[in-house]
C-alpha cells in the first residue's frame, strides 16, 4: 500500500479579498472532487492570505505507479485553471 502526498501552493493575481479568493477555491476543490474519485483534498495554509493558498492532496494505491500518476494528472488538472497558478508542488511518498 502507498500513500501519495501532494502540498502545492498557489497564487491568486486577480482577487481582491478573501471573499473572492475562496470563492475560486471552493470552485477549484469542487471540481477536483468530482473529477478525481477518491481523493482527499483541503486547504491547509494561507487561509488569511487573499493571494495565495496551499493544498494538501492525498490518495492511497496499490502502488506507487499508480498514485503516481493520479496526483500528476491532478497537478496538471490543477495548471489548466486560468484564475491562478502554481507556485510549488511537491509530492511525497509512504510505502507500507
Amino acid at each position: 500500500m502507498v500513500v501519495g502526498i501532494a502540498k502545492i501552493e498557489l497564487y491568486f493575481p486577480e482577487p481582491n479579498s478573501l471573499k473572492a479568493k475562496r470563492q475560486i477555491l471552493r470552485a477549484l476543490l469542487q471540481k477536483i472532487e468530482a473529477n478525481f474519485k477518491k481523493v482527499s483534498v483541503a486547504e491547509v495554509d494561507g487561509h488569511d492570505l487573499w493571494q495565495s493558498a496551499v493544498i494538501g492532496i492525498s490518495i492511497v494505491g496499490k502502488d506507487q505507479g499508480f498514485v503516481d500518476s493520479k496526483l500528476t494528472s491532478l497537478i496538471q488538472f490543477i495548471q489548466k485553471e486560468s484564475a491562478l497558478d502554481i507556485v510549488k508542488a511537491e509530492i511525497e511518498y509512504l510505502s507500507y
